[in-house]
């Protein structure tokens, strides 16, 4: 599915003081959050080009836009719609999702909690932070990583599991592209379902995930991490992933997973080079015209290490938090992040500031 026109919110201020129609001080709530939008980017896909103009929302509502208003008005119904809850957890403010890495081979920790016991200590600690899931991997799938057999994997991940459902009322998700693992994390107690292609790497993944009845998080990715950064081509990079994610969400759908059981990730670093993650850091908003929830995991990548001459990747915690709070600005709901505690404190503020109220923290 391609489509030929799209609407990105923009123009955003505080969602408080609904007027009677509904309105936000002239914008409009979106998705249930904390933002309003005051206008919109429409872009058009023309032949092999892209066009794009910012209107008001007097001008989207007043003009006759002909075909444009047909062919968008489910991108902007789903712009209005507030999201269901995930698990239990609203999405009416933005969520902390912590990563839980027990591979040896991760390119920020690896090893560094691929032992049991240190793996559950490191999760607790990120709940006690203020993460609100928590996502354990067992395959690394940073760009050169090698596929891990599926009983590796199970190894890796099954007994962390384990011990943290007896320990813990975090949501927890399981970041896997098997579906044997998907299956067996679910009978586990695992929460979620994080697939970093989209249920598309195993040919069972979709119907497992089905059948599991758990909310999946669908994650963009051009080709395979071993080699999906040598030569990523895109015409347009972010319509392009909207493009995949639109057709990967009727997919599950189709499946019978239903989309208040989605969630949606752009992939930042998964088969992009710098200036492509720039351009969909830049657009986060355009994806809310999915109509479920969208998720960043910008924790510490190279596109942080390349933007600021930053070798370490435990060194790129400020440009993390940035990531973080730009996507947040755009009203994206989860965060995926490595550094709990100090996203949290910088979310906290950012939240206090929108709403110019110390409750809203």
């Amino acid at each position: 599915m391609q489509r030929s026109v799209y609407l990105r919110p923009v123009g955003f201020i505080a969602n408080k003081d609904s007027g009677e129609d509904g309105d936000v001080w002239g914008g409009i709530p979106m998705a249930g959050g904390p933002l309003a939008f005051m206008a919109l980017e429409i872009i058009e896909r023309q032949g092999s080009g892209v066009k794009r103009r910012v209107c008001s929302l007097s001008e989207f509502f007043e003009r006759d836009w002909g075909r444009q208003t047909l062919a968008a008005a489910d991108l902007f119904e789903a712009l209005r719609n507030p999201r269901g809850r995930i698990c239990g957890l609203s999405m009416d403010r933005p969520r902390i999702m912590g990563i839980v890495n027990v591979t040896p081979d991760s390119f920020s920790d690896g090893g560094s909690f691929s032992g049991v016991e240190a793996a559950v200590d490191h999760a607790l600690r990120l709940a006690e932070e203020g993460a609100e899931i928590l996502d354990i991997g067992g395959e690394s799938t940073r760009p050169g990583s090698q596929t891990v057999p599926v009983d590796e994997e199970l190894q890796r991940v099954m007994p962390v599991l384990e011990a943290l459902r007896a320990r813990t009322d975090a949501l927890i998700s399981v970041d896997t592209r098997k579906g044997r693992v998907m299956e067996l994390a679910a009978e586990a107690g695992a929460d979620i379902i994080n697939d970093v292609s989209a249920l598309t790497y195993d040919p069972d993944a979709l119907a497992i995930a089905a059948e599991t009845g758990l909310p999946v998080m669908l994650m963009h990715a051009q080709g395979d991490p071993k080699t999906m950064n040598d030569d990523p081509q895109y015409g347009d990079v972010v319509l392009d992933v909207f493009d995949f994610l639109e057709r990967r969400v009727l997919a599950c759908e189709a499946a019978g997973i239903p989309r208040d059981k989605m969630i949606v990730d752009p992939g930042i670093g998964f088969g992009k080079h710098l200036h492509h993650n720039v351009a969909v850091l830049a657009a986060m908003s355009l994806f809310h015209t999915l109509g479920v929830p969208v998720l960043l995991g910008a924790s510490r990548k190279k596109l942080i290490g390349q933007l600021c001459n930053v070798e370490d990747a435990k060194g790129r915690v400020p440009g993390s938090i940035a990531a973080a709070l730009s996507s947040i600005a755009q009203g994206v709901q989860i965060v995926r992040v490595h550094d709990v505690a100090a996203t949290k404190q910088a979310i906290s503020v950012w939240m206090a500031a929108l709403m110019g109220d110390e409750k809203a923290v």
